[in-house]
């Protein structure tokens, strides 16, 4: 199957809201070897002025792929997964994720480039609580190998 290139300018609506919690908090901290007292202790997160765990940056790539699954997982798109490999990832804070939030995402098909028999395909999750306060903003590209390939 082909990439759909009308994929571009498509965008995916908000799906389940995610409940970050203290616990996820402190697990993806010692995943990723972040060190600060503010994402285990919340004493230490709220002397900084935060009103509970403060997450590591890259946490929001949790509810960003949970938005990326949604354009995977539509038929229409022509995407097999067992064929992505994942090529770039930037993030964009408005603020910072911490426990207690409900967080959803919007998911935007920015680019398709044709590469070959594959494509490379540039998605945007537009993260926000549920009230719609933006929390961050995640680029992702993501490189669909042709067959043979």
């Amino acid at each position: 199957m082909t990439i759909n290139p009308e994929l571009q300018g498509r965008s995916y609506p908000a799906g389940d809201v995610y409940s970050v919690g203290r616990e996820s908090v402190r697990d993806f901290a010692r995943a990723v070897k972040a060190t600060h007292p503010a994402h285990f202790d919340v004493a230490a997160a709220r002397a900084l002025g935060h009103a509970d765990l403060v997450a590591p940056p890259t946490y929001a790539i949790i509810v960003a792929q949970r938005a990326d699954a949604r354009l995977i997982e539509d038929p229409g798109s022509g995407i097999d997964f067992s064929r992505v490999v994942h090529a770039e990832q930037k993030f964009t804070h408005h603020r910072a994720i911490t426990a207690g939030d409900e967080l959803v995402a919007e998911l935007h098909v920015d680019a398709v480039r044709a590469m070959g028999t594959g494509a490379m395909i540039t998605t945007r999750a537009e993260i926000a609580t549920v009230d719609g306060t933006p929390v961050a903003t995640t680029t992702s590209a993501i490189l669909v190998r042709g067959e043979g390939q």
